[in-house]
């Protein structure tokens, strides 16, 4: 008797060839290969600006707070609103922040409120980007049996740019300065814009089987 050959695995890239989601997945890593790189050149900035390990972390703090605070609103609008607008709404407000950002380190006029705001900025952002991207991913896939492999390739995604980001920002701030990441990572939300706007497809979310308000919707999700 023959032994039975093990089942093949299925192939993880096979999902690139859904086109909206191979153009997400490209714009994708290029935003997130230039966040990484305004986030450790941030870092890098605060600290000698101010020589501060509290203002340092106020800094990062501030970033973050805020999307503590506001996803879970974010994610309820989420599902009440086109996915697709507002990703376009959020990626186009983080790349005026970054401009915002680069502008004012390259004319020299950057002070240590402008990074606490502009952190303030980012974190609402990103938490209204954040849950609609992870969601977003879910409607671009044709075969549904490849939606295993679009969240892989997804978190796939992170940590290959988690690891690129900081390698290229240290180049970067090494040999043009802090400000050149910055402007870099507004360049790089140019990529993620175009491929939403190639992105075909209805986003408009599926009518509910019951209205219900947004606070009882929070508290649904709480519980």
């Amino acid at each position: 008797m023959h032994a039975a050959s093990p089942p093949a695995r299925p192939n993880p890239f096979r999902v690139l060839a859904s086109r909206n989601y191979a153009l997400y997945f490209g714009g994708q890593l290029v935003s997130q290969v230039g966040t990484w790189m305004q986030q450790i050149a941030l870092s890098w900035l605060t600290y000698k600006l101010t020589a501060s390990p509290i203002m340092l972390a106020v800094v990062g703090v501030s970033a973050q707070l805020p999307a503590l605070l506001v996803m879970p609103f974010a994610g309820v609008l989420s599902d009440r609103m086109n996915r697709h607008r507002i990703l376009l709404l959020t990626q186009t407000a983080a790349l005026v922040q970054a401009t915002v950002l680069a502008t004012l380190t390259l004319t020299h006029l950057l002070q240590v409120w402008h990074l606490v705001a502009l952190g303030l900025v980012m974190g609402v952002i990103t938490a209204f980007d954040m849950p609609v991207r992870s969601a977003f991913v879910t409607t671009l896939v044709e075969d549904r049996s490849d939606l295993p492999a679009a969240i892989a390739m997804n978190s796939s995604l992170m940590n290959v740019s988690r690891l690129l980001g900081p390698a290229l920002a240290g180049f970067v701030v090494a040999a043009l300065g802090e400000g050149a990441c910055f402007a870099l990572n507004a360049a790089s939300y140019i990529a993620v814009l175009s491929a939403l706007l190639l992105i075909r497809g209805d986003f408009t979310p599926r009518p509910r089987p019951q209205e219900r308000t947004v606070l009882q919707e929070l508290y649904e999700g709480w519980r």
